[in-house]
């Protein structure tokens, strides 16, 4: 290989790595450890196995849904971020388009695989909600609720992995992926502007939304009892969660312009790590360490490609 082809394939794999939103794929895993975390506390036997296939499945239906949004997005990009992939020409919006479509048939077929029929309809309906969302919802509050399910889902697909039927669960498992849901959807909210300006509303509602879920995880924990030290790790992530969102919050709201709400954005996408692992410590707080080691590759990788 000459330098010249060096050259052109490393810049043709940051092309897609951007595309691709790589430190935000390591967010989408640690859904699906809290996920079969909950499977466990319930009394559910979790294998190893399907729980990483399930894990792996939930990376490729995110790279899915972000190519598949900057396909959708072409034309706002080219006047907005004219540096992105597509608009930059680096990446073809075809090619964009075929990738995207693969990784979340890739996605369905893995958590089928991994998690049998219950994992692979699960994340049909999470493939079906980021289609929905990329092609026509977004922006609107049915789009905000809709971006916001997929991350409620993401965490359901974790609790297949224990093959647990939804009738067997007990009520409180549901309320996490609502929790979950209802951050995520706040979070969207706000970022709805943050190529062009902000809302302070959407700001508030954004830490409205952290606040609610960081004081729910160690509460649902201490009320499951799974014993002191896990709900002192849960504690500990909530804590964490909390302190970091709402620093890149509170300088968002006091200037909501794209130079704060943007980073405020990818702030809280990446401390949801955190709240996962806040959540996880149900369970023990080894489920807690496991969704958490994912923040290290995700803050690295942040350094050098965009998480919004």
């Amino acid at each position: 290989m000459t330098r010249s082809d060096a050259t052109g394939l490393r810049a043709a794999v940051g092309a897609y790595a951007e595309l691709l939103r790589v430190p935000n794929l390591f967010t989408a895993p640690p859904d699906v450890v809290v996920g079969a975390a909950l499977a466990a506390a319930a009394g559910a036997t979790v294998p190893l196995g399907a729980t990483a296939g399930l894990a792996v499945a939930s990376a490729l239906l995110y790279a899915g849904g972000t190519t598949l949004n900057d396909y959708f997005d072409a034309a706002v990009d080219a006047a907005e971020r004219p540096e992105r992939p597509i608009p930059s020409g680096r990446v073809s919006r075809a090619a964009a388009l075929g990738v995207g479509l693969s990784l979340l048939g890739g996605g369905v077929a893995v958590a089928a695989a991994a998690g049998g029929a219950r994992g692979g309809l699960v994340a049909a309906a999470l493939a079906a909600a980021v289609v929905l969302y990329d092609a026509g919802l977004k922006g609107s509050a049915p789009g905000f609720l809709t971006m916001g399910s997929t991350r409620g889902l993401n965490v359901f697909l974790g609790t297949t992995a224990a093959g647990l039927a939804p009738s067997a669960a007990p009520a409180w498992l549901f309320a996490v992926p609502v929790v979950v849901a209802g951050y995520i959807a706040a979070v969207t909210s706000m970022a709805a502007d943050e190529a062009t300006g902000g809302d302070r509303r959407a700001v508030a509602l954004a830490g409205a939304g952290a606040v609610a879920a960081g004081v729910a995880a160690p509460a649902l924990v201490w009320a499951v009892g799974p014993g002191a030290v896990a709900v002192g790790a849960s504690g500990l992530a909530a804590v964490g969660f909390l302190a970091w969102t709402g620093g890149a919050l509170r300088a968002a709201y006091r200037d909501p312009t794209p130079e704060t709400v943007g980073p405020a954005v990818g702030t809280c996408v990446l401390g949801l790590v955190a709240l996962d692992a806040a959540f996880a410590a149900v369970a023990g707080a080894e489920w807690a360490a496991v969704a958490l080691a994912f923040l290290l590759p995700a803050v690295g990788l942040s350094r050098a490609f965009d998480v919004s």
